[in-house]
């Protein structure tokens, strides 16, 4: 689409009759909408969960059974949950429809021969843009006259410097950084005027490539979900197990029917952990909240347990690596205050009040601010020696000399042009450009003169100009590294620059291969198929950015963080994560904090199921010896959402392991339940169904069966309730501190009391169908109920010892 143009329609553009068939045929200048996922549909997936298929079927089994409270309750549960996952993951895939904001509302283009404003989003290809300094370029075009026209393309590029551009061709295929020939939908032109045919417009542009790229990336479940899944599916299939061996037993036993599905309720609601969802769901929001006070904000609450196993953070470097900002970093020559005044002298940007900012080409602002930093201000130099002439830059000659009152030419500009205009000797400056310019610097010559013309020069000295690394995240890689993730550098900016500031912030060592850890010249394609890559490698990889050329990539990685402040707002769409301070270092501290709350969950995780696996083997246990239940559809149910799934709510908010970070880590294929998980489960299920099955077969003996009922009730109440507290770790609790999780300890002492209160409510012993507990039996089932807990810390104690030394805390194993 790059042909050459006919010398008539380069003068006079299209017609307005060609504009509009064209404007017909190929369609308006538009990024297309995303579609919008309906809220029914977003709804509906709430219900995607075994465990809740589960209780959506002990629902309807109590309800046909006449249960009403049981099926009002259960029902109450999965409706709740529905909804708080809903409102937790709604929200609308505006990515692509950000990327219409980068559009320009208006273009100038010439139509029949004249120049007109129209919106941006009636041009079509073919027609002749008319360009200057501040526009942002309203389609893809290819230029035909270039004057000093310099754009900034680090949205698409990820090139902090403004690419200077000019008409000589550049290669088909060149990267997107050096096609010097076109400019680019979206971009900002920084100064100069031009005129360019447009070739592209709407999706058929860069940035249009960039929305399907978007479009093309689907979401995928996050390691959590896919534990909690696999899990959710092993106690589906245990349940029905179960379940069916009950159902058989008691037909062949020849127990009504009634009572055969009543056990079947019964077992449905022991098996299922009630409290998972809206545990799991509270541990993230809750990590959510940790995370936003150390300025991590999450947009999607699984993103909070994903970042604890990132392997690879694969990073851009402009204004996530570095300031974003050029400045002046090495000066080179024997008077730096005069190199200085030339280069502030050679200057038509502005710095704004504060001079930590300005306006203008963003080499000349880093002039200015250095300048500044030694007392040299601009407003000074035109007000003491104003300018008499100005030779303009030229991308052909890459220099530009201002003459002042004081008849002295001030010149700056490219080094290997610049020399060979200067008098001397200049084989020192030449090796010092030679050695900046090997360290990424991009490296400009300041010289003077006499008179109009430039010869005869007198070099005065070199600048050495970059985008400087943040000093926060030279200590964040380091801490990534520690912590055994690898952090790797994806830009668009040259090679040499890349690999100098990849040594400077330690991300290489010296000698080291950058192959595979820094890439440069890379595309939104190229990230994309990076990011890819690692995925393909089993890395759980985060990515992060800050340009529209991050989108892609970060819609693909299993983490996506954008940059808060200086973020675009497409990228910011498609992040999971959001940086506010955009400071790289605080994606360490989300790591942590990932971790932390991984550890949190599994614990958490064994704690429940470790209730339902007493639970199941209680009732179990009773069916195979012929006894009657000896808890009810709604004991049970009390049990898993009051006094099992308040301590894990406190659980899940225990304390960080403060050596969490120096683990490396987890594998991704590492199952959230491993051997020791299940052991741990069904030892402790194994010891609280024995107490609660020896209280009731004593009671049913020596009283009735609503005595035995009221005792094994509260007897499994109080063990679960005590066994909390070991399960925080694999140290015998007093060493952790009892006190160390307040939460805990008011929430275990409080449900004590609750428990012991509904015995003498008249409304709760209608409801549970239980009676008075005397202060014996209340003494009686505290201390049955103490112990499980007492034989877990002996256990602790007794693996310690035979270890030999103490081994450090890690929570939840």
């Amino acid at each position: 689409m790059n042909d050459p143009i006919p010398a008539t329609k380069a003068i006079t553009g299209l017609s307005s009759s060609e504009a509009a068939e064209l404007l017909t045929s190929i369609g308006p200048n538009e990024i297309q909408h995303a579609a919008v996922i309906p809220p029914w549909l977003l709804l509906a997936g709430q219900f995607k969960s075994p465990v809740i298929w589960l209780l959506l079927g002990a629902c309807v089994v109590s309800a046909v059974l006449g249960e009403t409270t049981n099926a009002v309750a259960i029902g109450s549960i999965v409706i709740i949950n529905a909804f708080v996952g809903f409102f937790q993951e709604y929200r609308a895939e505006r990515a692509v429809n950000a990327l219409r904001s980068m559009t320009a509302p208006r273009a100038s283009v010439l139509r029949d021969g004249t120049m007109k404003i129209i919106p941006a989003i009636e041009v079509v290809p073919g027609d002749i843009l008319l360009i200057e300094a501040g526009d942002v370029v309203a389609a893809d075009a290819h230029l035909l006259e270039a004057h000093s026209l310099s754009v900034n393309e680090a949205a698409l590029t990820g090139e902090s410097q403004p690419s200077e551009k000019s008409i000589l061709p550049v290669a088909v295929n060149a990267p997107l950084a050096e096609r010097h020939d076109s400019i680019f939908l979206g971009t900002a032109v920084v100064s100069g005027t031009a005129v360019a045919r447009i070739t592209a417009t709407g999706m058929a542009t860069e940035l249009g490539k960039i929305a399907h790229l978007l479009a093309s990336v689907q979401d995928e479940a996050t390691p959590l979900q896919q534990r909690l899944a696999r899990v959710s599916k092993s106690l589906l299939f245990i349940c029905l197990g179960i379940v069916t061996a009950v159902a058989i037993l008691g037909v062949v036993r020849g127990t009504p029917l009634l009572e055969v599905f009543l056990s079947a309720v019964s077992l449905a609601v022991a098996a299922v952990p009630e409290g998972l969802p809206a545990v799991v769901t509270i541990a993230l929001a809750v990590g959510v909240q940790r995370m936003a006070a150390r300025k991590v904000l999450v947009r999607r609450l699984p993103a909070v347990e994903t970042l604890g196993c990132t392997t690879v953070i694969c990073t851009d470097k402009t204004g996530t690596l570095t300031t974003g900002v050029m400045a002046v970093r090495e000066l080179w020559g024997a008077d730096h205050v005069r190199l200085l005044d030339v280069a502030a002298a050679c200057c038509n940007g502005e710095l704004a009040q504060d001079e930590r900012s300005g306006v203008g080409d963003t080499t000349e602002v880093a002039l200015l601010m250095a300048a500044a930093a030694r007392g040299i201000h601009r407003k000074n130099i035109e007000q003491q020696r104003p300018r008499v002439m100005e030779n303009p830059f030229d991308s052909d000659r890459k220099r530009m000399s201002i003459l002042r009152s004081d008849g002295v030419l001030y010149v700056k500009g490219a080094v290997d042009l610049l020399l060979p205009l200067c008098r001397g000797d200049n084989s020192a400056a030449l090796a010092a450009n030679a050695d900046m310019s090997s360290r990424g610097l991009r490296v400009l010559a300041m010289a003077v003169g006499e008179g109009r013309e430039e010869n005869e020069l007198e070099l005065v000295g070199l600048t050495g100009i970059a985008d400087p690394p943040r000093t926060e995240a030279i200590d964040a890689i380091a801490s990534a590294r520690s912590a055994g993730i690898r952090t790797v550098m994806i830009t668009g900016d040259h090679p040499i620059t890349a690999q100098a500031i990849a040594l400077e912030l330690g991300l290489l060592q010296k000698g080291e291969a950058a192959q595979e850890l820094v890439y440069a010249r890379a595309t939104p394609e190229d990230k994309l198929k990076i990011v890819k890559k690692f995925k393909e490698q089993g890395a759980i990889v985060a990515m992060t950015g800050d340009g529209v050329n991050d989108a892609p990539a970060l819609r693909e990685a299993h983490i996506g963080i954008a940059m808060g402040k200086n973020g675009t707002e497409v990228t910011r769409e498609a992040a999971d994560v959001v940086l506010s301070d955009d400071n790289f270092a605080s994606i360490v501290a989300a790591v942590e904090e990932g971790r932390g709350i991984f550890d949190n969950i599994r614990k958490t995780l064994v704690y429940l199921l470790a209730g339902n696996a007493g639970e199941l083997m209680l009732m179990f246990s009773a069916a195979l010896l012929g006894l009657p239940l000896p808890l009810l559809p709604l004991h049970l149910l009390w049990i898993n959402l009051v006094t099992d799934g308040l301590p894990a709510l406190a659980l899940v908010t225990d304390p960080l392991d403060r050596n969490v970070m120096k683990r490396p880590p987890r594998d991704p294929r590492e199952s959230i339940l491993g051997r020791p998980q299940w052991i741990r489960i069904l030892a402790s299920g194994l010891l609280q169904a024995s107490v609660a099955l020896a209280v009731f077969v004593w009671a049913l003996e020596n009283r009735d069966l609503n005595e035995a009922r009221n005792l094994a009730f509260t007897t499994l109440v109080f063990a679960e309730l005590f066994r909390a507290f070991s399960a925080r770790s694999s140290l015998p609790f007093w060493e952790i501190g009892i006190f160390t999780n307040m939460r805990l300890f008011g929430i275990v002492v409080v449900s004590v009391v609750v428990q012991l209160g509904i015995h003498h409510i008249p409304a709760t012993q209608a409801l549970f169908e239980i009676h008075d507990l005397s202060l014996e039996d209340c003494m009686l089932s505290l201390a049955i109920g103490l112990i499980p807990l007492v034989i877990t810390e002996m256990v602790k104690v007794v693996v310690r010892l035979g270890n030999g030394t103490e081994k450090s805390h890690q929570a939840g194993t």
